[in-house]
């Protein structure tokens, strides 16, 4: 899907829930989510990410079925519309397996395996791309007490365990994709060491996603509250993600990192 040469993609973000912390509620019927779908199209993005679980701090997890209930009529009525890569944004197998019947492309799991080992089989039978995300715990306790001696190594040597796992799954190396899991089981601090440090988790030799999209860390160094506030910061975080050589972003607002990717790239190409 990737090579250092290509262009880093925008990864939309679209979720069907009650709860997400900075648009839950918002894309709740198929109208509503094609109304959102059909804007990120129209902002030229290259994945739109469907999710029927919020994973923000503190969040409950939701049976598998209510889950397939609310993201395959979406999924489905994507896919009747354009052949946009899709991505299921799920760490539970069956509904990994529902939303590529429906006609997603990919899949996206926060716990890179870890809750539903299945997942990785499903990937390798399916033989589609999956994102190995790292986190401490689950998005209900992560936040409790997180603690590194070493954020950088620690989440390297974590991810380079689920990498090993997905290859021993069967998944093709090509098909792997790792993010370094900002916000997810990190202090502020653990997120800007990962931020400085992303040309390390380049070097591992995959593509790389980066999802910092309006999150909380940022508002407490900017002075923000309010999430949707921080869609510069979140595009300054893209174009310094751009000259590290990250190659995927996942974000709310598809037009201003669309940008800041198109900047930095020429930027890049120049040096």
């Amino acid at each position: 899907m990737f090579t250092s040469t290509d262009k880093p993609l925008i990864m939309g973000i679209l979720n069907i829930t009650p709860d997400s912390f900075s648009d839950g509620g918002k894309y709740a019927t198929v109208d509503m989510a094609m109304q959102q779908v059909q804007s990120m199209l129209s902002q030229h993005v290259d994945i739109i990410d469907v999710g029927g679980e919020s994973t923000r701090p503190g969040a409950e997890p939701v049976p598998a079925q209510e889950q397939i209930q609310r993201v395959v009529p979406v999924i489905a009525a994507i896919r009747q519309h354009s052949d946009v890569l899709i991505s299921i944004d799920t760490t539970d197998s069956h509904v990994a397996q529902a939303a590529l019947n429906a006609g997603a492309n990919l899949i996206n799991d926060v716990s890179a395996g870890l809750n539903d080992p299945a997942i990785l089989t499903v990937a390798a039978t399916e033989n589609v791309p999956i994102i190995l995300m790292h986190s401490q715990g689950t998005p209900k306790t992560m936040q409790d007490n997180p603690h590194y001696d070493n954020v950088v190594q620690a989440v390297i040597e974590a991810l380079q365990q689920r990498i090993n796992t997905a290859l021993a799954a069967g998944i093709k190396r090509e098909h792997i994709i790792i993010d370094v899991g900002i916000g997810f089981g990190k202090r502020k601090q653990d997120n800007l060491d990962l931020l400085a440090h992303l040309s390390d988790f380049v070097a591992l030799g995959f593509p790389v996603l980066l999802g910092t999209s309006r999150k909380r860390f940022m508002g407490s160094v900017c002075d923000v509250s309010e999430p949707t506030e921080l869609i510069t910061a979140t595009a300054v975080t893209t174009a310094l993600g751009v000259m590290a050589g990250v190659s995927l972003f996942r974000v709310h607002d598809v037009r201003e990192n669309r940008q800041a990717v198109d900047i930095a790239w020429a930027i890049k190409q120049s040096q």
